[in-house]
């Protein structure tokens, strides 16, 4: 194994280890004794990639993002309709932050050490840019009633998945994530989408959420 390689797969481990350690324990109460611990690395090891538990967190932000963009720009590049699109990335919100320990602490530490701003754009304003976008389509392709204000909309939606997420962590029910973005969706929908359509969204809504 040449050394970049080498290299490559120590920084793999540490950002997993620190992924496990801030989702177990918090960005405040972790130590970095501990991530080295969970990581199988050296002190040195860790030194060689990043400077502090800040840059660490920083690193596993970058990385979350990095993987969660990727999936839902997958989602996306399918051009089914947008807002069936638009509920597979809230699928996403659940299902790949259970799958990936990256993302989960990803959308952990972006709440926690908030004034982030990562190697591109911070998240939030490219999760804004990605929702605005699949809701003028949904807008343009007509499943969405002609009077909602698009921008206003893909802030509120952002908002509520977001906060779907933090009162779930915060009330120790993450198991019942996918439970509360379904409702969000049942709830929002009546609101949003012309009355003869309503009952195909609903229906994708209830299929997409149970399976995921």
């Amino acid at each position: 194994m040449g050394r970049q390689v080498r290299a490559e797969v120590t920084r793999e481990a540490v950002l997993g280890g620190a992924a496990e350690v801030f989702v177990r324990l918090g960005y405040a109460n972790a130590s970095l004794n501990e991530i080295i611990d969970e990581a199988g690395v050296t002190k040195g090891a860790l030194y060689f990639h990043f400077g502090s538990k800040e840059e660490l967190a920083r690193g596993v932000i970058d990385a979350g993002c990095e993987r969660f963009a990727a999936a839902a720009r997958s989602k996306m590049e399918q051009r089914a309709p947008a807002l069936e699109t638009a509920i597979e990335v809230s699928v996403l919100n659940a299902s790949l932050s259970e799958s990936d320990r990256i993302v989960r602490a990803m959308f952990r530490l972006v709440v926690e050490i908030g004034d982030y701003h990562g190697n591109e754009v911070a998240p939030f304003g490219s999760w804004f840019t990605s929702m605005l976008e699949l809701m003028q389509r949904a807008h343009d392709e007509g499943d969405l009633e002609p009077s909602i204000d698009v921008d206003a909309l893909a802030y509120l939606l952002l908002q509520s998945l977001i906060g779907a997420r933090t009162v779930a962590a915060a009330l120790s029910r993450n198991e019942q994530l996918t439970e509360q973005i379904e409702s969000m969706w049942s709830i929002m929908l009546p609101a949003l989408v012309p009355a003869d359509k309503l009952g195909y969204f609903l229906q994708f809504v209830s299929r997409r959420l149970r399976v995921s």
